[in-house]
């Protein structure tokens, strides 16, 4: 737990100060404590709004330490900022998937945020003006509920992954750490985007490694260069964060593609690829006697395989009517249908800098703007002395 969390009892003018059937009450529940949890503890403190903060994890940042061991950030130091706190180190320098994690703990402690650690969400729901929360034995009663997660939660593998012969070692990318979970004998790495990709040439330095999938393209220049030095910057705040959005005539084009497909390869080139001896193969179809079955007839007679295909967004335990079939229904994260009920972090949320720590701040402060407004508004209808938790909470 972080240092600074409010006791779950006392509710700086919320409302009532305790929930129905012995609920803690918070005025606004953030599920996720990641990037985006963050920046909207961050805009909300600003406005002085109640809030908690849950996240799954043991400590603030695990989301970033649980990847794999090399992973390092395609974006420089400069770019790696959150609302208030820029990232320490070289701006020039990659951090790594640790530095990215202690970051964030940083911050949150930084700006006293209010955040439960621990806490895994399981269902979310609604009973009259409030939306109700459970994990385990507790449950959590808001008026607001900001879901702060990214699309991509529960990892993605075909049904036929069960028919591999057991002898062979499959690990998600959500899973794979190092080379040394593998055993001795070749690997096939299915999904040649950026993850497949990365772990792919890891892979080749002890392994003989068959990459299956579709390529994605690459970017001309590699993110270390002097070249990427004059145009990540503006990439990254101009084209991501102003041109393409949900407003610009060519962020609307562009947006069902980009939320549905891959990105282009990013540090690893396809060039690289061959370097390393990687074997480029067709996409896997099925299983054959126990082995993965290729598009073009064959089949990989591998030790190990990693899935590196990509996730579902994984919001099944929100019991509301707002799931579509690729994402929650929401206009740049207000969901309509359900007041009180917001997102952040998702892919191309508004633009295609939602999801990327320099961008998400910029949707933190605008829904913590709607959440403010909507407050006014509540309060405005209440009755002065809506209940005795009401007065007592006003008192504190």
């Amino acid at each position: 737990m972080i240092p600074g969390i409010f006791p779950a009892a006392i509710v700086d003018g919320g409302g009532d100060m305790a929930g129905q059937d012995g609920r803690e009450y918070v005025e606004t529940l953030v599920i996720g404590g990641g990037q985006a949890g963050l920046a909207m503890g961050y805009q909300l403190s600003r406005r002085d709004l109640p809030y908690k903060i849950v996240d799954a994890n043991e400590r603030v940042g695990d989301a970033w330490r649980n990847r794999w061991d090399s992973l390092r950030l395609f974006t420089p130091n400069r770019l790696n900022r959150l609302p208030g706190m820029r990232f320490p180190g070289y701006h020039w320098g990659f951090p790594s998937k640790n530095e990215m994690g202690d970051y964030l703990e940083s911050y949150a402690r930084k700006f006293d945020l209010q955040v439960e650690t621990g806490v895994r969400v399981e269902r979310l729901s609604r009973e009259g003006d409030r939306f109700v929360a459970t994990s385990g034995d507790r449950g959590f009663e808001a008026d607001n509920v900001v879901v702060a997660m990214s699309s991509w939660q529960r990892p993605r593998v075909p049904d036929f992954a069960s028919e591999l012969d057991p002898r062979i070692v499959q690990l998600h990318v959500a899973e794979y750490k190092n080379p040394g979970q593998l055993q001795d004998g070749d690997v096939l790495v299915v999904g040649a985007g950026n993850s497949g990709a990365e772990v792919a040439i890891e892979l080749a330095r002890t392994h003989k490694v068959l990459l299956s999938g579709a390529g994605t393209g690459a970017i001309p220049f590699r993110p270390e260069s002097v070249v990427a030095r004059v145009l990540m910057p503006f990439i990254g705040r101009v084209i991501f964060h102003r041109v393409l959005t949900t407003r610009t005539p060519i962020g609307k084009k562009v947006r069902p593609k980009w939320i549905s497909t891959g990105e282009p390869l990013i540090r690893v080139k396809p060039k690289d690829l061959a370097a390393f001896g990687v074997e480029r193969v067709p996409r896997v179809t099925g299983v054959q006697s126990g082995a993965p079955h290729l598009e073009d007839d064959r089949s990989a007679e591998v030790a190990n395989v990693v899935w590196c295909t990509g996730f579902h967004p994984g919001f099944s335990w929100i019991d509301l009517p707002i799931l579509g079939p690729q994402e929650p229904l929401h206009h740049r994260g207000v969901v309509e249908s359900e007041p009180g009920l917001y997102f952040i972090g998702l892919k191309f949320l508004h633009s295609v800098s939602s999801e990327q720590i320099q961008g998400v701040g910029r949707d933190a402060d605008r829904i913590s703007g709607r959440i403010a407004a909507q407050r006014k508004v509540r309060r405005a209808d209440r009755p002065a002395d809506d209940s005795p938790g009401e007065r007592e909470a006003q008192q504190i």
